[in-house]
């Protein structure tokens, strides 16, 4: 190979590593000229602005004011059965846990010395009674004075009060039933001696039963006697209804709030005190309100806003609440009747982002 062949190979060799070192240079620079072209290109931003959204067009409907609380079920009426006096029990006539009527006799003392005694007063009573007859009959002759018929009297008076005293002992030596019910188990076996105060058994009231519950002093004037609440108990599925039949006339001022009592029937026996219930108050319906999912509101600054879809874009609107549900808001101010509210994504909009619906509901 002369000389002037492999200089001009040398500079070819040259040539081509210079290239290869300034290619991808070049090739960087034209990519990065073309992302300005595509920023410029308006259908392009459009695409990538877009965020796709659901909403709800607004329209009437009705809506309930409720207030949810919880509440205890007690009975009507509880007593614990206690002896009057002291003696001996001798007769115990009740099933443990059964049901038993008012007046029933439920536990009886030994009353034998004052049965004693009231048989001696009453061997008294017929010849008194005579005596009176016979001076009576003898003051209608005048044959004895007014004074002679008043002693008489007195004397059959006080037998009859010291009857009366001893069949009121007697009564003292008995525990019965004061109202219909269910009887607890016993504290006390016949033979037992007890004392005055001594407890037999507690009495309880089961039908009807009374619904506990308290409530926000704000609602007082809103619920009052008659109205109907709503509770729930573990295994009953539906819930069961109560009528409202006093409220507390004073605000408890740790809690500041307000005790009812309900009445529930509990025709077929199937609840029992002490158990636990969540009760709802219907305060009443609105109807024809205009509403909006609690997820669309927004608050800002001490304000409330929605977005509203308008032409394809997100505008807010400041708006004015009213009565709350656990999934809507009533609006007072600041919607219309057929205004298209965004319900989701709503912490990423703003004013006038486009937006597009997916979903309608």
């Amino acid at each position: 190979m002369n000389r002037k062949v492999r200089w001009s190979v040398i500079t070819g060799i040259g040539l081509l590593v210079v290239g290869m070192a300034i290619y991808p240079k070049l090739k960087k620079s034209d990519l990065d000229s073309e992302p300005v072209k595509s920023v410029n290109n308006p259908q392009t931003r459009s695409i990538k602005s877009n965020i796709p959204i659901a909403a709800e067009i607004l329209k009437p409907q009705s809506i309930s004011e409720k207030i949810v609380s919880t509440g205890s079920i007690i009975p009507d009426e509880e007593v614990h059965l206690t002896f009057e006096t002291s003696g001996k029990v001798i007769h115990i006539y009740f099933d443990e846990g059964g049901y038993v009527t008012k007046g029933a006799l439920l536990a009886k003392m030994n009353d034998k010395p004052l049965q004693a005694q009231l048989k001696k007063l009453e061997a008294q009573l017929p010849l008194l009674e005579s005596r009176v007859y016979r001076q009576k009959t003898l003051l209608a002759k005048d044959a004895v004075s007014q004074e002679a018929y008043e002693s008489v009297t007195t004397e059959l008076e006080k037998l009859q009060a010291d009857i009366e005293l001893i069949k009121a002992n007697i009564a003292q030596t008995e525990i019965r039933a004061p109202f219909d019910g269910i009887i607890g188990l016993r504290n006390i076996s016949e033979g037992a001696y007890a004392s005055t105060g001594t407890s037999l058994a507690r009495l309880t009231k089961v039908q009807p039963l009374k619904i506990e519950f308290s409530f926000p002093e704000r609602y007082s004037k809103s619920l009052q006697k008659g109205a109907d609440i709503y509770f729930k108990v573990d295994g009953i599925i539906d819930p069961l209804r109560a009528k409202v039949y006093a409220v507390e006339s004073l605000v408890d001022p740790k809690t500041r709030t307000l005790t009812a009592r309900a009445l529930y029937a509990n025709e077929k026996g199937n609840l029992v005190p002490g158990r636990f219930t969540s009760v709802t108050i219907d305060l009443g319906e609105i109807k024809n309100a205009l509403t909006v999912p609690s997820e669309a509101i927004i608050p800002e600054m001490g304000k409330e806003l929605v977005y509203i879809y308008k032409s394809g874009k997100a505008e807010p609107a400041e708006i004015k609440t009213g009565l709350r549900t656990e999934a809507r808001v009533q609006i007072l101010e600041g919607l219309h009747q057929g205004d298209t509210i965004i319900t989701t994504g709503v912490m990423q909009l703003r004013k006038g982002l486009p937006v597009t619906i997916e979903r309608i509901q």
